[in-house]
């Protein structure tokens, strides 16, 4: 008998909303068969999953689509929670949901004109200072507890320490010399743990008709 067949993830390694479903499925221990995705050469599977075009993709053994970064950690976590990621020491998730929808709703716009200005038609010139007060507010929640909702890391670290990764390292001098302590101390510890290194582990762009790499690694 063949053991039944993994969730697929379409994936792609810089993206940081994929890294994010990444590091729930790494802390949730759920495998999935990984596709790493050319972002310039979309899969006609991942297209034909989802029509949106962008990853991160979950396609289930069922063939329930979840294409919302979110939706796929709430979905790993649902199922193998051992680092209680859902369960924070202070707050509850429906509190860390609205940090994430900040980040998503209200940071990443800023992110995004920050670091491509060329892309957008309206004024980059404040995107930066805009972006900086959503990172002063991270730093406030980091004084004390070390983690953005108590002392250990949650499903709100998660989720928004990929962005804040792709805002340092857009002037990162600058990063550096700003007041925040705590919000550099915070993103040098994720970066440099366990967890992240297998999240960022680099995967050959998936060959159509062959089957990806399993993830997380053992």
């Amino acid at each position: 008998m063949q053991p039944p067949a993994l969730p697929v993830l379409y994936s792609f390694r810089r993206c940081p909303y994929a890294m994010r479903a990444r590091l729930a499925l790494a802390a949730s221990g759920e495998r999935c068969e990984l596709r790493e995705v050319v972002l310039k050469n979309k899969p006609a599977e991942m297209l034909a999953a989802s029509a949106k075009g962008t990853v991160p993709v979950l396609v289930l053994a069922d063939a329930t689509v979840l294409e919302q970064s979110l939706d796929i950690m709430l979905w790993a976590l649902g199922r193998n929670d051992p680092l209680r990621w859902l369960e924070p020491d202070a707050g509850k998730l429906d509190d860390m949901l609205m940090l994430v929808t900040a980040c998503d709703d209200h940071f990443k716009p800023q992110l995004d004109r920050y670091k491509y200005p060329g892309r957008f038609a309206d004024s980059s010139a404040g995107a930066r200072e805009r972006g900086t007060q959503f990172l002063l507010q991270l730093e406030a929640r980091l004084a004390g507890p070390g983690q953005l909702f108590g002392a250990r890391a949650s499903l709100a670290d998660a989720s928004v320490m990929p962005f804040v990764r792709q805002f340092s390292m857009v002037e990162p001098a600058w990063f550096e010399s700003q007041p925040w302590p705590l919000l550099r101390g915070w993103l040098a510890d994720w970066t440099a743990s366990p967890m992240f290194e297998r999240a960022m582990w680099k995967y050959a762009p998936w060959i159509p008709g062959e089957t990806g790499a399993v993830y997380p690694p053992a």
